[in-house]
């Protein structure tokens, strides 16, 4: 009955509703203009071209810097919220961001992510310094499933791409300024303004500050910060058009993200999230710079060649308390810089004519570097006898040549096909000392893969669009960390291929469009840490021998029925391992266990039929609001979000007794907005229900989602 209900919702939400994707903006809503209000066509980026999303081959949400404040979406961590299938698990240092049951769930430096994240057409910091704010954006483009034969990262789970907005030459001095306050004593001002330099130069500058109050109360001898948030971002782009052929956009952002802390408890405490004890100092200060330069030349025929370049700098740094309590001293300090550098070159056809296409390539050089002394687990009192310390630089590379060709055949069919050629290499230069031991760890490892993608589109009509595709991604293998028996061998990379179909329709004289998807995902070689073979009780990474199955929908749908609008999305999902023999290193065991064959014991487990770990079976989004007007123009509008992440398990060895069971999300907010003129004022608030939920388990710790805030905003624009 419960399966019949959830289809019966999808098919609902195939017929009405609004997806994450509307384009009219908060303050040019007048009366006139919400009476006839449609449903405004969305243009996707991401395939290096501007396309229509309900014409293009991709399951995809799109959210507009608008729609990003009408759901509450600040960070990251809030896109579960408003997108189907996907999750977010934020432990602190690190997120694992997961699509359809794929990303990343092992989180260390070897481990790269199957979710790329694109920051102004750059792919940034994979994992770690992941609390960037959206501000002054111009649209977040989250697609689903495989990516990477038209731009530069290859994706097993998928790509989000996140556009800030950009200069505008002849554009004026255009911009915004709003301010916040909220409980927790949260104060926040960001603006932006756009810089006219000369008839083919102009500029933008914009800025974000916030601080808050920690949302903790920690009792025990603990130092450092217990949690108070203080942000400061700024960003300058600059723009020059000289003729109508040349582009070059310039930007620069620099962050500084002191998150606090992100205090833990053990997964099986029975206190409310907030209420911990710790005897540990507590840190959590990321800072960033981010440079890109992207360089357009269109030549006469109208080939577009590009150029995108990246430079990006990160050092983050974190300290805790790693049992989770003031009875003990186990805890956890890191300092570690990173460097990304980065080249993309792309050359792009025209969007017209029967066969249009896009060749890249992409270098890519990324460099951790763990400062000496300051990656350091065990005990506080710095005993070389009690703690694991470790040094060194870990350098990685890829280089990828990628390239997707469409023939536009008669009766609205399109052919795509697409590939891409990945080498990358990774190699450790670390030394550690494990409980006085030391260790050197110089190795190497390298992966290759050819990847693809075959698509059969399908334009029925005006406003029907069908599509059918089998792609495949690729994520490298890496480095296991040496633990006192030799160098470990390392792990393999991970392949998915899935096969995907799609529907995406517009009903109703263009206030309604949906979008529909079915998906059938073959992983195989998944990255997993299980316990050590000769000592369980150290975590050691190696591949799945048998193929996981992941397969589920997607639907999504948004309308706009003059004042009334609403948007929806939902994702159901399913997932299963095949035959695979595991110890778990929490509870460890000296005998054998070959992850192939076993033999089944009751410390050699065999996960076959497991869940995929953060891999919900339900996920759903829910949004709706509706324009009252007002004399003068004026205008108030109430707005209502819903998002609900079903439960997941933050292992594969399933054990509750553990803590492997993460509990659902369900998360209300609701706003009201005035508008008048060129100024919005707006009451907000976030998870109004106050569900104290555990928003991520690592290391045997629970760390708590955010709790209600509310507050109010006001905005200028000029």
């Amino acid at each position: 009955m419960k399966i019949h209900a959830l289809w019966l919702g999808a098919s609902l939400l195939t017929l009405a509703g609004l997806g994450a994707a509307d384009a009219a903006t908060t303050t040019s809503t007048s009366s006139e203009a919400a009476d006839a209000a449609q449903v405004q066509d969305v243009v996707v980026t991401a395939e290096r071209r501007h396309t229509s999303l309900q014409a293009t081959p991709i399951a995809a949400t799109v959210l507009t810097g608008d729609d990003l404040t009408k759901k509450g979406v600040l960070t990251v961590d809030q896109l579960q919220f408003a997108v189907p299938g996907a999750t977010i698990d934020n432990f602190g240092q690190g997120i694992d961001f997961n699509i359809r049951g794929i990303g990343k769930a092992e989180h260390n430096t070897q481990t790269t992510t199957g979710v790329i994240t694109y920051r102004d057409g750059v792919a940034t910091f994979p994992g770690y310094v992941q609390e960037e704010p959206y501000y002054d954006i111009a649209s977040v483009e989250i697609l689903r499933g495989p990516q990477g034969t038209f731009v530069g990262q290859n994706a097993t789970g998928g790509a989000v791409f996140v556009t800030s907005r950009d200069p505008v030459v002849g554009g004026g001095h255009g911009g915004y300024l709003m301010g916040q306050v909220g409980n927790y004593h949260d104060a926040g001002l960001q603006g932006a303004i756009n810089l006219p330099i000369s008839d083919t130069l102009a500029a933008r500058l914009s800025f974000n500050g916030e601080r808050r109050d920690t949302f903790y109360h920690i009792a025990g001898p603990w130092t450092g910060n217990p949690g108070d948030l203080r942000e400061a971002n700024v960003r300058l782009g600059v723009l020059w058009k000289p003729n109508a052929a040349l582009s070059v956009l310039f930007k620069t952002d620099y962050g500084y993200l002191d998150m606090g802390a992100y205090p833990a408890d053990p997964v099986n405490s029975t206190n409310d999230v907030f209420n911990i004890t710790s005897n540990a100092e507590q840190k959590a200060l990321d800072r960033l710079v981010r440079t890109v330069v992207k360089t357009d030349y269109v030549l006469g025929n109208g080939v577009t060649l590009r150029s995108i370049s990246g430079f990006q700098w990160a050092k983050t740094a974190y300290k805790a308390d790693l049992d989770g309590t003031s009875a003990f001293n186990y805890t956890f300090a890191d300092l570690v810089t990173e460097k990304i550098y980065s080249q993309e070159f792309n050359i792009i056809s025209p969007s017209t004519g029967p066969i249009t296409w896009v060749a890249g390539a992409y270098y890519q050089h990324d460099e951790y570097n763990f400062l000496p002394g300051e990656f350091v687990i065990g005990e506080p009192a710095g005993s070389v006898f009690t703690t694991y310390a470790l040094q060194g630089t870990n350098p990685k590379m890829t280089a990828a040549v990628f390239g997707q060709v469409s023939f536009n055949l008669p009766r609205g069919f399109q052919l795509q096909l697409g590939g891409r050629y990945s080498d990358t290499r990774t190699t450790n230069h670390v030394s550690v000392v494990q409980f006085g031991v030391p260790i050197d760890d110089q190795q190497s490892a390298r992966s290759s893969n050819f990847s693809g993608k075959v698509s059969l589109n399908w334009t029925v009509n005006p406003h029907n669009f069908l599509y059918v595709f089998v792609a495949t991604g690729f994520r490298p293998g890496g480095l296991n960390v040496p633990v006192g028996l030799g160098l470990p061998a390392p792990f393999g990379p991970e392949k998915v291929t899935e096969y995907e179909a799609g529907w995406k329709a517009g009903f109703l004289g263009g206030h309604l469009r949906t979008q529909i998807d079915a998906y059938y995902n073959d992983y195989r070689n998944f990255q997993v840490t299980i316990g050590y073979p000769a000592f369980p009780t150290f975590g050691f990474e190696l591949n799945d021998p048998s193929p996981t199955r992941i397969y589920g929908m997607e639907a999504q749908a948004e309308a706009v029925f003059g004042r009334f609008s609403f948007d929806a999305g939902l994702g159901l999902m399913h997932s299963r391992l095949g035959a695979f023999y595991a110890v778990d290193p929490r509870v460890g065991s000296m005998g054998a266990c070959d992850p192939a064959t076993g033999p089944s014991s009751a410390s050699c487990i065999n996960l076959a039929g497991h869940q995929q770990t953060y891999a919900p079976n339900f996920t759903l989004n829910f949004g709706a609001q509706y324009v009252f007007g007002l004399a003068n123009g004026d205008s108030l509008t109430p707005r209502v979000n819903f998002g609900h992440v079903g439960p997941q398990w933050a292992s594969l060895f399933e054990n509750r007794a553990l803590g492997d069971r993460v509990g659902d999300r369900n998360i209300l907010s609701a706003q009201f907005a005035w508008t008048h003129g060129d100024w919005v004022a707006t009451l907000y608030a976030t998870n109004l229900t106050d569900q104290h939920y555990v928003g991520a388990v690592n290391s045997g710790l629970r760390f708590a989602g955010a709790p209600r805030q509310y507050g109010v905003r006001l905005l200028k624009v000029f």
